[in-house]
């Protein structure tokens, strides 16, 4: 679940209001290690080179970023990747690889 927001702006006149979709787009673990974002930079870029991730960084209305959380059940950190997605490009993001708990 995420946030919304709308954006309006005129076009030949007319007001076109944009429905923007702030989600969790990507998540990953890492273990417990000393410098946890050194070891996520390399999951982070292969998800960059899959086809959902090249679809994110080339419609996602600003670049991504990624938060981190302690995962103390398992010992490590949680990553999120939150992108912002205009509402035709999520729902065809959800067409295409669904929502999968992401």
């Amino acid at each position: 679940m995420g946030t919304v927001r709308w954006e309006q702006s005129y076009v030949d006149d007319q007001l076109v209001v944009k429905e923007i979709h702030k989600i969790v787009v990507h998540k990953f673990t890492v273990g417990d290690v000393e410098d946890p974002d050194i070891y996520a930079a390399e999951p982070m870029w292969k998800w960059q080179q899959t086809e959902q991730g090249k679809f994110v960084m080339e419609h996602a209305i600003d670049k991504p970023i990624w938060n981190r959380y302690v995962d103390y059940g398992n010992y490590g950190h949680q990553y999120a990747i939150v992108a912002e997605l205009e509402m035709k490009k999520l729902s065809e993001f959800y067409l295409r690889w669904g929502n999968n708990g992401i």
